[in-house]
């Protein structure tokens, strides 16, 4: 290995090749891919990336379902330099118009039945190449892959070139791509790998989806650098996943996945007797579940909590106690809580969350304003959550600045669906906030004042939100009201509509 490429592939190449024969990926058909594979395919993919006119720096955005050759084209884009680009794979037209626009990608790669929309989309944003990949690991980039070279020198990087773009979204409707690099990636796995005791015999079983942190940078990242064992699932399937459980020693996943799970029956101590860890993040996990799941299965959950802007920021212990509600510990990152000015608040105090390291990102993708407002002269980056540290040292999230909405795992913002509201026919102007929910953590609930021209049901707004939306963005339960609450300067009050949701 060159000691000089900082290159992320760089250190999964080490790995890969330490376990050639091993069995890299097991899909739910039972199909198996080895670590040879990997390197030979992510040269193939990276070779036809190439071809088609990426450079490295250049950006690959990619909305493709989950599969094996999703992942072997992020290895592909790590190893060519290229800046991987994933995106959700319930975003809509007007949602992509606004990434391709934004990022100007050199390739997309997307579901063949969506090649159409993309290709018109591609056309306006200088895209050399559309690519399809289907969700059973067909298409036309496996295709053309098939007849590039099965070798390619990792490309030449250094620490602050970039790895990845993800979007998140923006309270002001528009989208933040957070750039993270091959430093930010790196530091962060090996982090987690010395946190949570990774070891060569591991087995991942993987339910999570990959076009964020947690599936493909959090799950994978840990697996690649022990040359570990991923039992791959398309989807989060609780009979699936409890059916594998026997055979794995890491499972990570969003509360929903929790409450599912112990609603099956299955779920006992045998299933769970060669499991070594269960981790829970993406968005609060209630009590009742954490401790509901240690009585059935023997095991304590390990919260966590990270972001888009930073991977993993803190993790309860994998050796000590692990606390419901806590969030743990900083990992190789330094943490503080302070006011809205910036100064640091006592102990027990509630205040934002900033927080520093290798792990946090350069900025915003073309957002250099949006960037600097969010980092402290000091380095530190403003991370909006809203946190407290208890008096044991352990530190808890008690709340989201900015009126987040965390619904499945994802991050929903209101202003994003309140703007395509206001523009709705009949809709004088709206509000949105979260409800807490047994299954989703949170449900996306409206408050619509009609402007009187037309009458406004609330199964039109659901339907015109899904028109426009990804699914978890639609509205669970829409409210009419004659007009929204208001502070004396006009700011709409919704932590008024959040008690009128809790008065039923």
């Amino acid at each position: 290995m060159n000691m000089n490429n900082k290159n992320l592939f760089s250190l999964f190449e080490e790995a890969f090749k330490s376990a050639p024969d091993k069995i890299a990926f097991e899909t739910e058909t039972g199909r198996h891919y080895h670590f040879s594979e990997l390197l030979q395919k992510s040269a193939q993919f990276a070779n036809l990336l190439t071809s088609a006119g990426a450079g490295p720096g250049d950006r690959v955005a990619v909305q493709v379902e989950k599969t094996v050759e999703a992942v072997l084209l992020y290895l592909g884009c790590l190893r060519a330099g290229l800046v991987y680009l994933p995106l959700n794979t319930a975003y809509k037209s007007a949602e992509l118009s606004y990434f391709l626009e934004d990022s100007r990608p050199a390739v997309v790669v997307c579901d063949p039945q969506n090649e159409t929309s993309l290709r018109s989309i591609s056309e306006d944003c200088g895209v050399k190449e559309v690519f399809t990949l289907s969700k059973t690991g067909e298409g036309t980039l496996v295709e053309k892959a098939a007849d590039q070279l099965t070798e390619q020198a990792v490309i030449l990087r250094t620490d602050n070139d970039l790895a990845a773009i993800l979007y998140t979204s923006g309270t002001t409707g528009r989208s933040k791509g957070a750039m993270l690099t091959h430093r930010n990636l790196a530091t962060n796995a090996q982090s987690l790998v010395n946190a949570w005791a990774f070891n060569e015999n591991d087995v991942l079983l993987h339910a999570l989806p990959i076009f964020h942190v947690h599936g493909l940078f959090v799950a994978l990242h840990c697996a690649f650098l022990k040359a570990n064992t991923v039992l791959f699932l398309a989807k989060f399937d609780p009979n699936k996943v409890i059916e594998r459980l026997p055979r794995s020693t890491v499972f990570m996943g969003v509360p929903t996945f929790y409450v599912r799970l112990l609603s099956a029956p299955e779920l006992n101590r045998e299933a769970c007797k060669n499991m070594r860890l269960f981790t829970a993040g993406s968005a609060p996990l209630l009590e009742d579940t954490f401790n509901e799941f240690e009585t059935r299965t023997g095991h304590v959950i390990l919260e966590r909590y990270g972001m888009s802007e930073a991977g993993m920021i803190t993790s309860n212990p994998y050796d000590g106690k692990r606390i419901a509600g806590s969030v743990g510990f900083p990992l190789d990152n330094e943490v503080r809580i302070c006011d809205d000015e910036g100064n640091i608040v006592a102990d027990g105090e509630i205040g934002v969350l900033e927080i520093k390291g290798p792990n946090v990102f350069l900025g915003y993708w073309n957002m250099p304003e949006k960037t600097a407002a969010e980092f402290r002269p000091d380095g530190y980056f403003i991370t909006g959550d809203m946190a407290k540290k208890r008096p044991d040292g352990y530190y808890q999230i008690v709340g989201r600045a900015k009126d987040l909405i965390i619904s499945g795992g994802y991050n929903v913002y209101p202003k994003e669906i309140e703007s395509y509201l206001d523009e709705m026919p009949g809709v004088l102007e709206s509000a949105v906030v979260g409800k807490p929910h047994p299954d989703f953590g949170e449900a996306v609930v409206a408050f619509i004042v009609p402007d009187g021209t037309k009458e406004v049901t609330e199964q039109q707004v659901i339907e015109f939100v899904k028109e426009n939306l990804a699914n978890f963005k639609v509205p669970k339960q829409v409210q009419i009201l004659e007009e929204l609450p208001r502070n004396t300067m006009g700011k709409v009050q919704k932590n008024e509509l959040r008690k009128q949701l809790e008065a039923g």
